[in-house]
């Protein structure tokens, strides 16, 4: 996957669809959260293979599980084929945040360092805000 100098706004304005509101109502909560971070749209085939993009929220140096450190995101935010994907690249208490989380999440579903949902009705808003600052705080260098 690689950053993009795409207008997020645009690509936001330009969804369509049943999940077109929940992902425009996830960022503007995710921006807020996230004052002042760069907000990036990345494109290409992640990790699993699937061509994608992503919008990240803020960046930062991720080291993966082979040792390499790669260029990546603390937040993401991703309209996938059959839900959302919500990325959370911070950890805390040897675990990934999300799972740290997920009772105070909403309806949401929950795997290594991502949740899934199907609408931002089933949100905990409260509890998303606080993971996202929870997650700011521990990766205080991200930019």
């Amino acid at each position: 996957m690689e950053r993009t100098d795409k207008n997020v706004d645009d690509y936001l304005a330009g969804l369509t669809g049943e999940r077109a509101d929940s992902m425009r109502a996830l960022d503007a909560v995710i921006a807020e959260e996230l004052p002042g971070l760069e907000r990036v749209l990345w494109e290409g085939v992640f990790w699993g293979g699937t061509e994608q993009q992503i919008i990240g929220y803020g960046g930062t140096a991720t080291p993966r599980p082979r040792g390499e450190v790669v260029e990546w995101f603390l937040i993401g935010l991703a309209d996938q084929k059959k839900h959302i994907s919500l990325y959370v690249n911070a950890n805390s208490e040897g675990k990934h945040l999300v799972q740290l989380w997920k009772d105070r999440l909403g309806k949401v579903n929950v795997g290594t360092a991502a949740a899934t949902l199907t609408s931002f009705e089933g949100v905990d808003v409260d509890g998303l805000r606080g993971m996202i600052r929870e997650a700011r705080r521990l990766t205080p260098e991200v930019t």
